[in-house]
């Protein structure tokens, strides 16, 4: 297992603290979706736990060397491990309106819950969807 601490503190640009904070976001999300603890995953890269619950908290810059095992790991692309459009979607591939995106986000989010606390939220949503779909009739 390779060791490896977190860069020493430094002082970042408030642009580059943004995008250590939004990665550790992304990378915890999709960790936190597939099931994957912190501890799985830091033995994967070859890092400490804490040096992982650094990276998610943005707090230190990530090593860059990591993105590829970590992008293939989450089963991402690096550039959506980095939160980059691919070249596909800036050469004209529609892209995601409204609150898509947000509504994703959630069934990801459901899908990480126990299935008895899945299927409560999901009769839960059944309900709302019959209610509404009546009410618009």
């Amino acid at each position: 297992m390779l060791t490896s601490t977190p860069e020493p503190k430094t002082v970042m640009a408030p642009k580059e603290t943004a995008f250590y904070e939004q990665l550790g976001r992304r990378i915890a999300e999709r960790r936190k979706t597939l099931g994957i603890t912190q501890v799985q995953l830091a033995e994967t890269l070859g890092i400490a736990q804490q040096t992982m619950a650094h990276y998610e908290a943005g707090k230190v810059r990530f090593a860059a060397a990591l993105l590829p095992v970590l992008a293939t790991t989450l089963d991402l692309s690096v550039e959506a491990l980095i939160g980059v459009e691919s070249k596909a979607t800036r050469r004209g591939a529609p892209k995601k309106r409204g609150p898509a995106p947000k509504i994703q986000q959630q069934l990801e989010r459901i899908s990480a819950l126990p299935r008895a606390k899945q299927r409560l939220l999901l009769g839960m949503l059944d309900a709302a969807i019959s209610g509404a779909s009546a009410r618009a009739a």
